[in-house]
């Protein structure tokens, strides 16, 4: 990591940074895998508590892939025209993962308070098809693009232009 010689340098790559956001969302989910195994095996939480921890963390991650689609995908497909293939799988992957998002939302927004095995079940195989999809995502994501967002020069724009949250972003 560089240290900043003047206001508009980054003291880290836009790569890098993209790596540091991909690990503190894996560190959220499986937060969140927690909590909803705490509940679904009634060892704490409510389900409204719950519902709020979701679509806390779904909110930030589908800010992260808005902000990567919007911002550093075209700037991307345009300095190395040889990723555009990869980006058009990744933005496929953020679709992927929007549906999952939507549907976890829904079975966690109609969650009783003592759910029954089956809805349990339903609950934990949606939080496993999200982090299945995410891990591989993520790291397909960081094998192929990192270096080139690292290239990209301090001017280029922010991180939350680029990857759709500011570093100290905690979701």
């Amino acid at each position: 990591m560089g240290t900043a010689t003047g206001p508009n340098e980054r003291l880290a790559a836009f790569g890098d940074e993209l790596t540091e956001i991909h690990h503190r969302l894996q560190e959220e989910l499986a937060a969140l895998r927690g909590d909803v195994d705490a509940f679904l095996d009634g060892r704490g939480g409510r389900p409204r508590e719950l519902k709020e921890h979701c679509l806390s963390f779904c909110a930030v991650l589908t800010r992260h892939h808005t902000g990567e689609d919007t911002g550093a995908f075209p700037l991307l497909a345009t300095e190395f025209p040889e990723l555009r293939p990869v980006l058009a799988k990744l933005a496929e992957d953020h679709q992927l993962v929007s549906g999952i998002v939507r549907s976890l939302e829904a079975l966690l927004g109609g969650i009783a308070a003592d759910p029954d095995a089956t809805e349990a079940e339903r609950v934990r195989r949606e939080l496993d098809g999200l982090t299945a999809i995410l891990t591989s995502h993520f790291a397909f994501e960081e094998r192929r693009i990192v270096e080139a967002l690292n290239s990209l020069p301090p001017g280029a724009g922010t991180t939350e232009s680029l990857l759709g949250l500011p570093m100290d972003a905690r979701g």
